[in-house]
């Protein structure tokens, strides 16, 4: 059987663009420029013989044709996707593809990865280092560890690890800083600033961590750095005083090479959830894959790295 099937090009400009409302938004997500999604859509309204959209002097909308042919695509390309990924993985059964923000990875699963390949050699990682929101099926995403509150709709999600924040820097720094006995104590040494942005909302930095400890601080001493890896970094190598989350210095506290300054940790108000569709653990090796990640984070809590 012959389909005459339109360019499917246009077709996934022109469902982005309904999508979105707009050519310039549509073309962002699919890294092309504005007037190349409007060439787009162009050639499939030629094809199709009819408008799609109505061009006004301040953008677009759609018309009533454009409105029913946009709902009629969305299952029908939704679909495509699904049936296509399935064919992609049945040859990839052993890789597992996983997504966390940068600094998990680096300073938490990085590590790791040693005991999971001791355990389950037969899975091949591939690690993806990422901020924006999860697209599972069409990113080929398997897991993501994504720091929120939840719920999560449509997703499998556990609670892997909680955030409590503490004062660290080098051994040699808290050497030669003996008198530092209360968090007020720290305004007389260097506070490390991370500008990771976006920021996201009540995210625990160093005025609200000491304001929760009865401290008012006014933002002087501040070196800052571009990313939270490069504040540890700095704290490490006798900087200053970096503000970190407990998964982030786990192993540079197990090493040595970072010390909590105070005893005074602060728990944040985000946790680190293990997210998943509800499909993917029928993949034994994502499922081995969550079941080891699960233990390691609760053998991160049974050594104390959490009240």
């Amino acid at each position: 059987m012959q389909y005459r099937l339109p360019p499917l090009p246009a077709v996934r400009a022109f469902e982005a663009a309904a999508r979105h409302g707009g050519f310039q938004a549509a073309g962002e997500e699919l890294h092309v420029s504005a007037g190349a999604i409007a060439h787009q859509v162009k050639q499939l309204e030629a094809w199709l013989g009819i408008s799609l959209f109505q061009r006004l002097p301040r953008g677009v909308v759609l018309t009533s044709a454009g409105r029913q042919y946009a709902q009629a695509l969305r299952p029908l390309l939704n679909g495509l996707a699904e049936a296509s990924e399935a064919a992609r993985r049945q040859g990839d059964e052993r890789v597992v593809t996983v997504t966390s923000v940068p600094s998990l990875v680096s300073r938490w699963l990085l590590p790791r990865l040693g005991r999971l390949r001791e355990r389950h050699p037969e899975i091949d990682m591939r690690m993806l280092a990422s901020l924006h929101p999860v697209d599972f099926l069409n990113e080929g995403v398997d897991v993501a560890i994504r720091l929120g509150t939840g719920p999560y709709p449509g997703l499998k999600a556990d609670v892997l690890m909680e955030e409590w924040f503490s004062a660290v820097c080098s051994p040699a720094f808290k050497a030669a800083a003996p008198d530092v006995k209360e968090p007020a104590d720290l305004l007389r040494h260097p506070l490390l600033h991370d500008e990771l942005e976006p920021r996201i909302p009540d995210e625990i930095l160093w005025p609200g961590w000491l304001q929760h400890f009865g401290v008012r601080y006014a933002g002087s001493n501040r070196p800052s750095f571009s990313h939270t890896y490069l504040t540890l970094e700095a704290a490490a190598n006798g900087q200053g005083v970096a503000l970190a989350a407990e998964p982030f210095i786990a192993e540079d506290l197990r090493s040595g090479r970072l010390v909590r300054l105070l005893p005074h940790r602060m728990r944040g108000p985000y946790r680190f959830h293990l997210l998943r569709p509800p499909e993917a653990e029928a993949r034994p090796a994502v499922k081995a894959f969550c079941d080891w990640v699960m233990a390691e984070a609760d053998s991160g809590e049974a050594a104390g790295n959490v009240p």
